[in-house]
């Protein structure tokens, strides 16, 4: 290819009988099963067992600005899932159900799971599901909660048992190929979500159709309202938080404020200080502007108010003649309240197979993805202990008629940059691991769902920001985003790197394709209301594609450098191109420079590997 040399073409080879896992490695006994128990008890010990104490106590700077950016993160979605969830659900679940769930199950997960990274929110598969479980209740003519609450049951007990039979060793199978074609997927919906989603009225630039529901109900209110204005100041805020916030963190590599200790405060507190000054600027100069705000209740309570005892109707909707409602539903579901239809119990079973596919999906591959070594985390994975920690949550939230909640992919992911320390060419250098930041972050939660009104001075264009930002920063790390780019660059332009250098750009680009067309399924499948609960399956059938598919098409040394782990990648530099550039490792001048930032020392095994 003009203007662009490559090294020793890749000779074809073979393709492996064994295709390894990337968490394989981490520990010599993670290739065999660790049936009837071992998995959960060995992920305790070189979890929370060992780390615990460590990972409590390691407060500084960077936890305080970390847990305010994720509350702002955690907060956006909880709030705008809470409002679909009540119109899914006949308000039986809504806004302070989901807060109340993401705030106890945020705090209890923070102190007991083996992997305090992960942060676990609503879903909207999970939601799907739900939804779809609301309308079955209807026709089967049991209440929708005592419904609900026999599938998360038996959903438990199914957790319970795949951990006990170390069923996730199958997600461990799953490479990059699998984790990036599910992030690029959930990164893709926050920035359409951000933006504007073609198939719902979500998003900065659906406040410029005339048609949006707040310009409707504000028309009802008052002829004089104009849309244009308030659109145009959306688009202003929601832009200015997302840039504002990525151009202070800029402020780290420059020569701006005074001291290096000034600007890492700056960058940490990046999001938080752009939705203030947003959020100041939209009730100071722009306060006669009718911006939409967060549709939050008035009140701590549940959302299904009752026309009768029994709380089969809602009021006012079901009885328009009732001046008052009887009271609100019960906290605690009854769960024999079947209308005398025992068999629901049986019914309940078979449907809570597909969704313990669905919750154990969801959680197993982001946790994969959090786990990939090139986050450097230190501290093991544990996947079987948090199924069985994700089973207590499911339990505890289907009697409280509170929805389910997963791992929800983009927060961890940010959760996991926010915390980490790149060098100058984005390489991770140094990563803290703390349970504080989860902890501060649900008490956060915890605390607005006693003080609902202050929530509501923050503009929805503002959190369409918070949405936009946390895409276009999980972006640039993901290499099938990196790949996808180099299709519309000029070759002799393109940086070089350990692929780049040594596959013919003609073969990345059909490993680019050839993974463009999995996320194109997978988005199709996601967007099919009909059959949208089965899109993590889509995502699973990645990882055969990767194992039994892929070796017929690219030869091994091209999956190593475009799919391999950064150990695997460093060996075959080493013994292919031992005079080039390997995989960069934490050095002693990484660790000087860490104890001058936060005056934290980098973990013992980092100081040995550098």
């Amino acid at each position: 290819m003009p203007g662009f040399s490559y090294r020793q073409p890749l000779a074809r080879k073979n393709p492996p009988r064994h295709e390894p896992s990337h968490d394989e490695g981490n520990h010599e006994d993670d290739a065999k099963p660790k049936t009837f128990g071992r998995g959960i008890i060995q992920d305790f010990k070189r979890t929370i067992g060992t780390h615990w104490v460590k990972e409590m106590t390691n407060f500084n700077t960077k936890t305080i600005a970390v847990s305010f950016f994720l509350f702002i993160a955690v907060i956006a979605p909880t709030i705008t899932f809470g409002a679909v969830y009540a119109k899914a659900t006949n308000n039986y679940i809504g806004a302070v159900e989901l807060l109340l769930a993401t705030a106890w199950c945020g705090i209890f997960y923070s102190l007991v799971s083996g992997q305090p990274m992960m942060i676990n929110g609503g879903t909207g598969p999970v939601l799907t599901f739900q939804a779809v479980c609301y309308d079955l209740a209807k026709q089967l003519d049991v209440p929708f909660l005592t419904f609900n609450a026999w599938i998360g049951i038996w959903v438990c007990l199914y957790q319970v048992i795949a951990a006990f039979f170390d069923f996730n060793r199958l997600i461990k199978k799953a490479t990059r190929f699998t984790d990036e074609t599910f992030a690029l997927l959930i990164v893709s919906i926050f920035l359409l979500g951000a933006i504007g989603n073609p198939s719902s009225k979500v998003g900065l630039f659906h406040y410029f159709g005339t048609d949006h529901p707040h310009h409707e109900d504000m028309l009802e209110e008052d002829t004089t309202y104009d849309y244009m204005t308030v659109a145009l100041l959306s688009l202003i805020l929601g832009l200015g938080t997302a840039f504002f916030a990525i151009g202070l963190r800029q402020i780290r590599s420059s020569a701006f404020c005074c001291s290096d200790y000034a600007r890492t405060v700056v960058t940490d507190f990046a999001i938080t200080i752009s939705v203030v000054v947003m959020t100041a600027l939209r009730h100071t100069v722009f306060e006669d502007v009718q911006i939409e705000e967060l549709n939050v209740p008035d009140t701590f309570a549940t959302s299904f108010t009752c026309c009768t005892e029994d709380c089969r109707d809602y009021w006012p909707t079901d009885c328009p003649d009732q001046a008052e409602p009887w009271g609100r539903r019960p906290w605690i579901v009854d769960l024999f309240d079947l209308n005398g239809n025992t068999e629901v119990i049986f019914i309940a079973a078979a449907l809570g197979i597909p969704a313990f596919i669905l919750t154990f999906l969801d959680n197993g591959i982001t946790w994969h993805i959090v786990n990939h070594p090139s986050n450097r985390l230190a501290h093991g994975d544990a996947y079987n202990y948090d199924t069985v920690i994700s089973a207590i949550m499911v339990l505890v939230n289907s009697l409280m008629g509170l929805p389910w909640l997963v791992a929800s992919t983009v927060p961890c992911i940010m959760h996991i940059t926010a915390m980490q320390e790149k060098d100058d060419k984005g390489e991770v250098k140094y990563i803290q691991e703390s349970r504080l930041t989860g902890l501060l972050t649900h008490g956060l939660v915890l605390a607005c769902i006693f003080a609902l009104s202050v929530i509501k001075l923050i503009p929805l264009p503002v959190l369409y920001g918070v949405f936009l930002f946390m895409g276009l920063v999980a972006l640039p790390g993901q290499q099938f985003y990196q790949r996808f780019i180099l299709l519309f660059q000029q070759p002799s332009k393109i940086t070089k790197n350990h692929y780049t250098s040594h596959v013919p750009m003609n073969r990345i680009h059909k490993y680019t394709m050839f993974q463009l067309l999995f996320f194109g399924i997978v988005c199709v499948v996601r967007e099919i209301k009909s059959i949208s609960i089965a899109f993590p399956v889509m995502v699973l059938l990645c990882i055969p594609a990767r194992l039994y598919l892929h070796p017929r098409l690219f030869s091994e040394d091209e999956l190593i450098l475009m799919d391999g782990s950064p150990e695997e990648i460093e060996n075959w530099l080493l013994k292919n191109d031992p005079e080039g550039e390997a995989v960069e490792k934490p050095s002693k001048s990484a660790q000087d420079e860490h104890i001058a930032q936060n005056g934290l020392k980098l973990p013992d095994e980092e100081v040995a590997n550098a």
